[in-house]
């Protein structure tokens, strides 16, 4: 069965209730003497459920908290999904009805629907992936006549912000940057600046736009890069992140320096 169709099948037990009472039972690691206002939301000593505006007492709360989880895991697949039936089957189940499918059914409809459920989400990835493709070219298209930009034979784009005099890297080296992504639309998906330190890593470890890019730069520059897809992450991205199949990178890079190797 497939990854899709043993979602479809679990989600209701393995995804809402193992959460719900998994949280319940956990105790709290809280420090002791917390605000009034914790101690309100946290309940009182003698289990009294918190005062929750549309949710009575402790079997509300706890009703809508399994709903919650169920809907979360049965997002991906809302647009296949009738409600009523599936309310009707959960109904069903807790009123100790028989289930209008047998098990043998069960597999069978859970295969039909991973099956279709993989086949919707390959034909989105490669609608995205066309899409982003077509959005890179025509964005590197006009970023490459603008001044200061330049245009390597690969494909990579890059403009000198601040220019160092040190060494620069060789495409084996370990080095040391700050460093802020961006996608197109401008939206930030890692900066190492807001982490508070830099990253260190060989070059032989990253994307090719970055290896390329990061042995034009000598030690002590800031450059910015803008990565084309196929230098990037390619026709995957990073699946359930932040990056699309081929999508194109906006990289600033500062060059800190070049590591010592680490002995084995």
């Amino acid at each position: 069965m497939s990854k899709i169709a043993r979602t479809a099948k679990v989600a209701l037990t393995l995804s809402a209730l193992s959460i719900a009472l998994l949280s319940a039972c956990t105790p709290s690691t809280d420090a002791p003497g917390g605000s009034g206002d914790e101690q309100a939301a946290a309940g009182t000593a003698e289990g009294d459920a918190p005062v929750i505006e549309g949710l009575e007492g402790d079997k509300a709360q706890a009703s809508y908290m399994i709903g919650m989880e169920i809907g979360k895991s049965l997002e991906p697949m809302k647009d296949e999904i009738d409600t009523e039936v599936l309310f009707k089957a959960v109904r069903d189940s807790l009123d100790g009805k028989p289930p209008l499918l047998s098990e043998e059914q069960v597999q069978q409809v859970a295969s039909r629907f991973g099956e279709h459920m993989a086949k919707k989400m390959e034909a989105e990835r490669e609608a995205e992936a066309k899409k982003n493709a077509e959005a890179g070219r025509q964005f590197l298209a006009l970023n490459g006549k603008k001044e200061g930009v330049k245009t390597t034979g690969s494909g990579l784009q890059y403009e000198v912000i601040s220019e160092g005099s040190g060494p620069k890297p060789k495409a084996e080296d370990v080095v040391r940057v700050h460093y802020k992504g961006t996608l197109l639309d401008g939206s930030t998906f890692d900066d190492s600046t807001a982490r508070g330190e830099p990253a260190v890593f060989p070059l032989g470890q990253v994307v090719p736009g970055w290896r390329e890019g990061l042995t034009l730069m000598p030690v002590g520059s800031k450059y910015r890069f803008w990565i084309p897809g196929e230098l990037g992450y390619g026709e995957m991205g990073t699946p359930g992140g932040p990056i699309g199949p081929n999508a194109t990178l906006v990289f600033e890079v500062e060059l800190l320096g070049i590591e010592e190797p680490t002995a084995n």
